[in-house]
């Protein structure tokens, strides 16, 4: 297995595909299906030793846990509720920026004295005794629910498995509460639902996931190596902004202490001539502007970067540390 190549899954079809291909296209990594949208296999034009698996984000999961993939794209929410070890099974690398839901504790706007968990734990106890049941929740989320009541003592209930749109369920009489996921909460409104003010389970997005179980030899290392790499670059250029100035290299000393102070870096090392050029976060390139011309430059300019590859880089060396090489 040493010499198998890398397998990256992704998710088959819909907004998520679509998201992940694009950003996949960002670092310059293009998905390629020889036989169009039916081909189930593909890989990324001119990069070697990946191959790309497109199969349903719940099944990612299982790939990444069984080994049979060596990195995924799938959300969070996924990783929790079907993995109960997770942190032993896979690394999240990266959060990717979409796929958000918030995995939520949800109760009927009628009960206006529920807020809380606390609260619920009551109200299961009244259940018990006014009618000899227990308050049934109702989620696709079993997992998750089970641990998250557990961490606050609530033992008195019974989950009812949702198979289509749990939302519904307090209404049609099917359950009291649910757990479900939500990402503007405009669908619980509608079904006359509340979040609990202490019932966010989990803040969940996209993730690109790599297997603790998959089969690292050296081509697949290489392969993913050279994938963290592009993204990384891709990623830090976006947050990132290129700052040139004329300036008096007999201040450079005064330069390095401001970029320090901004957490930006001079990428060339110490001015020696009449440029200086410096890297620094988006958000505070208008304050070292500022700070660069009170120290006399002259003539500044910014420009974004396509991308800003970097000696080693936080997802690779995620990656090898969690292989035991790093």
């Amino acid at each position: 297995m040493s010499d198998a190549p890398l397998i990256l899954a992704v998710p088959s079809k819909g907004r998520l595909q679509e998201n992940a291909a694009a950003f996949f296209a960002r670092a310059g990594l293009v998905f390629s299906q020889s036989r169009g949208a039916l081909d189930y296999r593909g890989t990324l034009k001119g990069v070697p030793d990946v191959e790309v698996a497109f199969v349903s984000a719940s099944e990612i999961v299982a790939h990444l846990a069984a080994g049979t993939a060596h990195l995924g794209i799938t959300g969070e929410d996924l990783i929790r509720e079907q993995l109960a070890d997770a942190d032993e099974a896979v690394e999240l690398l990266t959060p990717l920026g979409f796929g958000n839901a918030n995995v939520i504790v949800a109760v009927p706007q009628a009960w206006i004295d529920v807020r809380t968990m606390a609260d619920l734990d009551e109200v299961a106890a009244d259940m018990r005794a006014r009618h000899g049941r227990k308050m049934r929740v109702a989620t696709k989320y079993v997992n998750l629910t089970r641990r998250f009541f557990a961490e606050r003592g609530i033992a008195d209930y019974l989950i009812v498995e949702s198979l289509g749109a749990t939302e519904g369920a307090p209404g049609s009489g099917a359950a009291e509460i649910i757990v479900d996921i939500t990402t503007t909460g405009a669908t619980l409104k509608a079904n006359a639902l509340k979040i609990l003010d202490d019932g966010m389970i989990l803040r969940s997005e996209a993730n690109l996931v790599a297997s603790a179980r998959a089969p690292w030899g050296e081509r697949a290392r290489a392969a993913a190596t050279l994938v963290l790499t592009r993204i990384a670059a891709e990623e830090e250029a976006r947050t990132s902004r290129e700052v040139r100035a004329a300036f008096d290299a007999t201040r450079a000393g005064e330069a390095e202490a401001l970029a320090a102070a901004l957490g930006a870096s001079l990428p060339y090392g110490r001015p020696q001539g009449p440029e200086l050029v410096l890297h620094c976060p988006a958000g505070v390139v208008f304050d070292l502007v500022e700070g660069l011309r009170g120290l006399g430059a002259r003539n500044a300019s910014v420009r974004t970067l396509d991308y800003l590859f970097r000696s080693t880089n936080p997802l690779t060396e995620r990656l090898l540390r969690r292989l035991g090489r790093g």
